[in-house]
């Protein structure tokens, strides 16, 4: 699966990843989360649009997982339980992962291997959704994604929701992105060469190479 903060190009990747495994004769399902065609993700847009508080910190962080893992559940339940269990491979475009990278930046540091204990016994073990086999983290600078998020808006920051609108949520959360990723043994896939992403092509080829199939 793969994993970055926003603007790294998790859904572009996973894309092309998909794509090049379908072309080796590879048996593969794309997922996406959160799954926001699904009703299973209802209290995650509920979230992120401002429901519950305008600030990120409004909804605790063990509150704010559990919405997310609840619409993994439906997505694996529903959707790809059967095929996963037949020996199928899944990409996913993010994944329990997020919730480590996006909440454990609303504790304090030394609260963080709690949580990531805790996140990852109650998704994994109690849920019971599968863990995935390998994490490619796609790692960016910050002013690089800065930038692309502002594009992808096409400057209205209006439309961004409460995670893209608070800036230091997102430096906090890309620390924490770079914690996990160093302490759960992700693979690291540097996007970005000079203040400027490299090229689609040249990371997917990147994020090939690094593939443990």
């Amino acid at each position: 699966m793969l994993e970055g903060v926003d603007g790294s190009g998790k859904a572009t990747q996973t894309k092309l990843l998909y794509e090049a495994l379908m072309s080796r004769g590879v048996s593969v399902r794309q997922v996406s989360f959160p799954d926001y065609g699904s009703d299973s993700s209802a209290l995650v847009k509920m979230y992120l649009r401002g429901d519950f508080g305008k600030e990120p910190g409004d909804v605790n962080a063990y509150a704010a997982s559990s919405f997310y893992a609840v619409d993994r559940y439906a997505s694996f339940k529903r959707d790809w339980e059967a095929f996963y269990r037949s020996g199928g491979v899944v990409v996913a475009d993010r994944y329990t992962t997020s919730n480590a990278v996006h909440q454990c930046s609303k504790l304090p540091e030394g609260e963080w291997p709690g949580f990531l204990d805790w996140l990852f016994r109650f998704e994994y073990e109690l849920l019971g959704i599968p863990a995935p086999d390998q994490v490619i983290f796609l790692q960016t600078e910050a002013a690089v994604t800065e930038k692309l998020l502002l594009k992808r808006y096409h400057g209205d920051e209006s439309r961004e929701d409460i995670h893209e609108a608070d800036r230091a949520y997102m430096a906090r959360s890309r620390k924490a992105a770079e914690y996990c990723a160093e302490k759960l043994g992700w693979t690291t896939v540097h996007c970005t060469r000079d203040g400027a992403m490299r090229t689609i092509e040249d990371i997917h080829a990147e994020v090939l190479d690094k593939l443990d199939i």
